[in-house]
């Protein structure tokens, strides 16, 4: 399993319509083939900011699959304009848990 993060800074002003946008898109991500699970959370510290962590199968089913689909297009169109700047995702893989 794949982990995938990223801090989305969200425009101010727009939380709200960034959550409603989420709602909807998340059907889109989790219809992906090797789509494990996701979290959206807000930082409490800076509330325009939300933690997304998204479960994979392998690296590719995301960087490959998802973001070379028609349906990462429809995505991006959904929330990519909520973002600034643009966020840094990255992926880990699981080292220990407790």
């Amino acid at each position: 399993m794949v982990l995938e993060h990223a801090l989305l800074p969200v425009r101010p002003g727009q939380e709200e319509a960034f959550e409603a946008a989420f709602a909807q898109a998340r059907s889109i991500i989790a219809a992906s083939p090797g789509f494990g699970g996701l979290t959206l959370s807000r930082l409490v510290e800076r509330p325009g900011t939300y933690l997304l962590l998204v479960e994979w199968d392998r690296l590719e089913d995301h960087t490959e699959g998802f973001r070379g689909s028609p349906a990462y297009e429809e995505w991006r169109a959904m929330l990519h304009h909520f973002y600034d700047p643009f966020p840094v995702v990255e992926h880990a893989e699981r080292v220990m848990e407790a």
